[in-house]
């Protein structure tokens, strides 16, 4: 086993639980994202919900919509929690998703936020499509039957 270093702990800053349930993602993009100085003290202390989030076109260029940074608490005027920001692509990405999405029934979901090792934001975002209800069953039924294996194999 080897000794964990200081940088190597996990640094996410917010995680879409229901993004892998209500879609299936098959294809991820990491994207960095344009942020004022007081949404990244807000990030800093977790203060971050991309549960409703998704990711738009505007102006041909991708913004997260609905994304909530909390105001931060320690200044006189803050950022607004739940305004659009862009994402950051090179050209040759943003054209693929922008592609990608055009296509029936294709979306682009944030999957999760995180600072990468030279401490900047970045979105791990998910290209899949919305699931009916019966693959949504379908998965619960596998995630019940693998916490039966491993209870029976636990015993």
């Amino acid at each position: 086993m080897s000794a964990k270093k200081k940088g190597d702990e996990d640094r996410t800053i917010a995680r879409n639980r229901r993004a892998t349930f209500d879609y299936e993602i098959e294809d991820t993009v990491e994207a960095g994202l344009i942020l004022v100085g007081t949404e990244v003290k807000s990030c800093r202390e977790g203060k971050v919900s991309i549960n409703e989030a998704y990711v738009g076109e505007k102006n041909g260029k991708l913004v997260l919509i609905n994304a909530n940074i909390s105001e931060y608490g320690q200044v006189r005027y803050s950022h607004e929690p739940k305004r659009f920001r862009e994402l950051l692509l090179h050209k040759k990405e943003l054209n693929k998703l922008l592609g990608v999405v055009a296509r029936k029934g294709y979306t682009l979901i944030p999957m999760a936020l995180y600072f990468n090792q030279r401490g900047l934001v970045k979105m791990k975002v998910g290209v899949g499509k919305g699931k009916k209800a019966e693959d949504k069953r379908e998965t619960e039924k596998q995630r019940d039957w693998q916490r039966q294996k491993e209870r029976i194999m636990k015993e």
